[in-house]
């Protein structure tokens, strides 16, 4: 008996009567959604609502058709995601806001309501008891920790820390609130940049362990009570707060496993990945570059950790397009030979050379998040 979790894949082929949306909710269905209760229950979507500049985020026509769906299905569905950790477009939820209507997603085009998970500053959010073995207690943004049910959206790119982004970095990274951000990237404590702070005393307000404090009008740490929560990076508007050491990419997507399995555990959840403009870096940039490989379609499992495998393996299957980071690459190589195709290899590690994707899904593998193995359905 095989018991490999099954990923199903649709491609984007269509026909009268059979549209992208509507391929959506039967490959969603042919893999099982229905099998959830969701009959009212609180519906968390997971998905990135699009940093301003960049057009590569998940089209709201899709999600207006799961929401459509789980409607049916009687879901009391929101769409969500975390601020994020660096001063942007998404760092608070008035501007988060602003990105989601202006993207698309609202309830006129995207048919449900958008919720900011960890609040206004990054500061709302639940730790969960994991006791893993890179974070005890990951800061997952209220809402989400709250949600009844997980469904995740992601969009299959590179990143140039994980190696690629996916149903885990979605989960894992997307869900964590801003101090949870600074956790999973950085080992140590933040650092105050003296140039950039003003002295507004927001960090020393909203510090939970009285590490910091504001003289002369620059603020201080005191490093003997600061505990790296990160609520001053997540608070300050100014970049005076900051992240000091960047954590490694094994050590990253380490992490990023762990605060996934905390987004899921003990509660039906459900991950859908587009494999569609597969741009080599994270969608957190104000742009994205051109796409590494054509379309192929749309994957669905209740296993994150094999829908990432099955991604993957899709696109190192894939042939390159031309003129994008890859193509840069061959160009610069000075060998004399272009590798025009770069079928069966990992684009993402020719892309990024110092990331190592494989680390995440294998520590979620470790840590009962899912399996490596699968079996792939073509719908």
């Amino acid at each position: 008996m095989d018991n490999r979790p099954t990923v199903y894949f649709t491609d984007l082929r269509t026909s009268p009567g059979n549209s992208l949306p509507q391929k959506l909710q039967k490959l969603v269905r042919r893999a099982g959604i229905g099998q959830i209760d969701f009959k009212d229950k609180f519906t968390a979507i997971k998905i990135h609502f699009g940093e301003p500049g960049n057009i590569a985020y998940i089209r709201h026509n899709y999600v207006a058709a799961l929401v459509d769906l789980l409607k049916e299905m009687g879901a009391k569905v929101f769409l969500t995601d975390s601020n994020t950790l660096y001063s942007g477009g998404r760092s608070n939820a008035v501007d988060h806001l602003k990105a989601a209507m202006e993207n698309g997603f609202n309830p006129i085009s995207a048919h449900a309501d958008v919720i900011i998970a960890d609040g206004l500053k990054g500061t709302d959010y639940k730790e969960i008891e994991l006791d893993g073995e890179y974070c005890k207690a990951p800061k997952i943004g209220a809402a989400i920790a709250d949600a009844d049910i997980i469904i995740s959206m992601n969009h299959f790119k590179g990143h140039e820390q994980t190696g690629f982004g996916g149903a885990l970095k979605n989960l894992g990274m997307g869900s964590a609130s801003v101090g949870g951000k600074l956790e999973l990237h950085s080992s140590s404590q933040p650092v105050i940049n003296e140039d950039n702070c003003i002295g507004c005393r927001i960090c020393e307000k909203y510090c939970r362990h009285d590490a910091i404090k504001v003289t002369g009008k620059k603020a201080s740490i005191d490093y003997s009570k600061c505990v790296g929560c990160g609520q001053c990076v997540a608070v300050c508007q100014h970049d005076g707060a900051a992240v000091k050491d960047w954590d490694s990419s094994e050590t990253l997507n380490y992490k990023i496993a762990e605060y996934a399995l905390a987004v899921v555990r003990n509660k039906p959840s459900f991950h859908i990945s587009f494999i569609m403009n597969v741009s080599p870096n994270c969608d957190c940039w104000n742009h994205n570059d051109a796409a590494i490989i054509p379309d192929l379609g749309i994957a669905a499992s209740f296993d994150p950790v094999a829908l990432d495998c099955a991604c993957a393996d899709m696109v190192k299957a894939a042939p390159i397009l031309q003129n994008n980071a890859i193509t840069d690459i061959d160009s610069r190589s000075g060998d004399g030979h272009q590798h025009m195709h770069h079928t069966g290899e990992d684009k993402f590690h020719i892309v990024h050379p110092d990331t190592r994707w494989e680390a995440g899904v294998e520590h979620g593998e470790k840590i009962g998040l899912g399996s490596r193995e699968y079996t792939l359905v073509r719908v």
